[in-house]
C-alpha cells in the first residue's frame, strides 16, 4: 500500500509501476479473500491499462486475467468468462495459438465452462490444449501434465470415466517420473485416481 500510494504521487496513478503496484496490492486481497477491495482494484488497473497501453497490450491482458480469476472465486461464472473469452481471443490473434500464454487463457475458459457445468465447450477447450501443448512444450511438459488432469477431470464429470481414469493414470505416472513422487501435483493427481478407482470398487461391489 506505501509503494501505491508513493507511486500514485511521484509518478502519477497512471504510469505502469503504479499499476503493477495496484495489481501486486490487489493479489494480495485475492489471497486474504477480500474480493471486494481486489475486484476494485483491479477494475482500475484495467480500464486506465486498456486507456493507457491499449486493449491488446499484454500487460491489459494481465490485468483482464486477474479480474477474471477474482470474478471466478466469487463464483460469478458469466462476468469471469466474458473477460476470458476476450483475452484468449485476443491472445490468438497476437501471440498465436499456440503461445504458452494462449493455452492458459484456454485452460481458464476451460475451467470456468465446467464450473457451469458445460462439458461439452470445457472439453473441445481441453483436448485443444492438451493436443497444442503436447506439440509445442513436449508430452512430459507439467503444462501438459496439467492439461491431462484437467481434461481427465472434465471426462468424469460428463460421465466418461473410463477415458477419464486411462488418462488420470497416464498423468499420475508421468508426474511421478517428472515432478517425483512426493510433489503437490503428483499427490493431487494419484488422490484423485485413488478416489475413481474406489468409487469404482463400491460400484462393482454394490452391483455384485
Amino acid at each position: 500500500m506505501q509503494v501505491m500510494e508513493t507511486r500514485k504521487w511521484i509518478l502519477g496513478t497512471e504510469h505502469p509501476d503504479t499499476l503493477t503496484s495496484m495489481a501486486n496490492l490487489a493479489s494480495t486481497y485475492r489471497n486474504q479473500g477480500q474480493w471486494d477491495a481486489a475486484e476494485e482494484l483491479e477494475v482500475q488497473v484495467m480500464e486506465t491499462s486498456k486507456r493507457v497501453l491499449g486493449v491488446e497490450h499484454p500487460d491489459t491482458l494481465t490485468s483482464m486475467d486477474n479480474l477474471a480469476s477474482t470474478l471466478w472465486n466469487q463464483g460469478r461464472w458469466d462476468a469471469a468468462e466474458e473477460l476470458q473469452v476476450q483475452v484468449m481471443e485476443t491472445r490468438k490473434k497476437i501471440l498465436g495459438t499456440e503461445h504458452p500464454s494462449t493455452l492458459t487463457s484456454m485452460a481458464n475458459l476451460a475451467s470456468t465452462y465446467r464450473n457451469q457445468g458445460r462439458w461439452d465447450a470445457a472439453e473441445e477447450l481441453e483436448v485443444q490444449a492438451m493436443k497444442t501443448s503436447k506439440k509445442v512444450l513436449g508430452p512430459e511438459h507439467p503444462d501438459t501434465l496439467t492439461s491431462m488432469y484437467n481434461l481427465a477431470f472434465t471426462w468424469k464429470e460428463h460421465g466418461r470415466s473410463a477415458e477419464a481414469m486411462s488418462l488420470m493414470e497416464e498423468c499420475v505416472q508421468l508426474r511421478k517420473r517428472i515432478l517425483g513422487i512426493n510433489h503437490p501435483y503428483s499427490l493431487s493427481s494419484s488422490t484423485a485416481l485413488a478416489q475413481w478407482l474406489a468409487e469404482q470398487a463400491d460400484v462393482s461391489g454394490g452391483a455384485g
